[in-house]
């Protein structure tokens, strides 16, 4: 078989420049595949750096304090029914919906959870107290993410 070195090293460089793993030609009774392995070349990216050589701490070298535990979640926080950003307050410079403290009845809106440009209101499911607001003003949050403290 005659090998074609110039298209074998054009499909090479068309591999390379689109990131593919593998491509195949025919022409006529003639097939050419080239493929390359990414697995190493993963691996080889997600490995650490090690250091060339470790330098002891020196004695004196306080330990690095350990994080912090988050603090629980109450069970009856009311979380976000969708991912978007959060917003305390109906418009820029306007009071919040709420603060810590205030009585709020059932339906009473506490925030607005913007998402793809659709202004959500998050309602009390109950009358009570705020206890605690565990988001800031246009925080990204996550479904299911607490949101607010009703006592």
């Amino acid at each position: 078989m005659n090998i074609d070195s110039a298209l074998v090293r054009e499909l090479a460089e068309l591999l390379a420049e689109t990131g593919l793993s593998e491509i195949e030609v025919e022409d006529g009774d003639r097939k050419i595949r080239v493929s390359r392995q990414l697995v190493q070349a993963m691996n080889a990216a997600l490995a650490p750096a090690l250091p060339l050589a470790a330098t002891p701490l020196p004695a004196s070298a306080p330990a690095p304090a350990p994080e912090a535990a988050p603090a629980p979640v109450p069970v009856d926080a009311v979380k976000s029914p969708m991912v978007g950003t959060v917003y305390l307050a109906a418009e820029p410079g306007a009071s919040n919906f709420v603060s810590v403290g205030k009585t709020v009845k059932e339906g009473d809106v506490l925030l607005i959870v913007e998402a793809m440009k659709v202004m959500n209101q998050i309602t009390a499911p109950k009358a009570g107290t705020i206890e605690a607001i565990l988001v800031e003003n246009q925080q990204p949050v996550e479904y299911d993410q607490p949101l607010v403290v009703i006592a």
